[in-house]
């Protein structure tokens, strides 16, 4: 059966010499390039192979288009070409940090309309505390045969956001934590504050304390609650960059909440025009 949201450590064992399957570390810091690199090289899932979330699950900055900007997609194309992976390929994603990071990645492969990707529950510290296994070799692989197909991830782009604050038609939701949201710090862009309208729901709130998500019935609950009455193809998912918004999209799908978007540039590409408005203070979501 493909997984397309979540894989337990249980199931990525029972897999983990399946040819079919291909495991994906997507481990990154936001304040230290290197730290993925260097933790892929200190061990990982035997058999995996490093996405670099700054290379090869972003694209080119222009200094407008935020700090993650999309790949084009030829690129990512080739991206998962070079990690072996087939049309059929299960592919297994997974970070250290609760999902954050490899969520990009689950993302991408569903907007390239690869279907048959999921991320490992728990990530990198369930894996070793449950079995363990970790290998220095970097696999050889033959080149996959990856194609781009229709997508089924929706994103929107600045002016859809901007065109937004006057209809309020779509419910945007920002997964940054409350600090960052309300403006009162902002340790990464130059702007504090938030898109005007949007609602706060840091993406941390999908997990439990042991950074497995939650279930599905207590997710469906929680989103419930911030969405009110706006069905799922009205909500917008946005971040810092575009990557975190992604935990909230794949906690959506995990509680059968599926069809929302993606705002891509986010905060660091809504603030790169001076003109856009900011708001401060508390708009909380569930």
């Amino acid at each position: 059966m493909p997984y397309t949201t979540l894989v337990t450590v249980e199931q990525l064992r029972e897999h983990l010499e399946d040819p079919a399957w291909r495991v994906i570390d997507v481990r990154h810091d936001l304040m230290d390039a290197g730290a993925g690199p260097r933790a892929y090289k200190a061990g990982h899932v035997p058999g995996a192979v490093f996405a670099n979330t700054d290379e090869d699950l972003s694209g080119r900055k222009t200094g407008r288009n935020g700090r993650h900007p999309l790949p084009e997609r030829e690129d990512i194309v080739q991206a998962f070409r070079r990690w072996g992976v087939d049309d059929d390929t299960q592919v297994v994603a997974y970070d250290a940090n609760g999902g954050n990071f490899a969520v990009r990645l689950w993302w991408l492969a569903r907007w390239l309309g690869h279907t048959r990707v999921a991320v490992l529950d728990g990530g990198w510290p369930r894996w070793m505390a449950s079995t363990g296994l970790s290998s220095t070799a970097v696999p050889a692989l033959a080149a996959g045969r990856f194609t781009d197909r229709s997508s089924s991830m929706p994103l929107v782009r600045t002016e859809d956001v901007l065109r937004n604050l006057g209809t309020r038609e779509r419910l945007v939701l920002d997964a940054r934590t409350p600090e960052r949201f309300r403006g009162e710090q902002e340790p990464i862009d130059p702007v504090a504050g938030h898109i005007p309208g949007a609602q706060n729901r840091p993406w941390q709130r999908n997990l439990e304390k042991d950074q497995t998500f939650k279930s599905p019935q207590a997710l469906r609950q929680e989103f419930a609650a911030a969405l009110g009455s706006t069905p799922p193809d009205r909500v917008v998912h946005q971040c810092g960059s575009g990557v975190t918004a992604c935990h909230n999209l794949l906690a959506m799908e995990i509680a059968g909440l599926a069809g929302s978007a993606l705002y891509p540039g986010s905060w660091s590409e809504w603030i790169a025009d001076p003109a856009r408005p900011v708001a401060t203070g508390d708009e909380a979501a569930g």
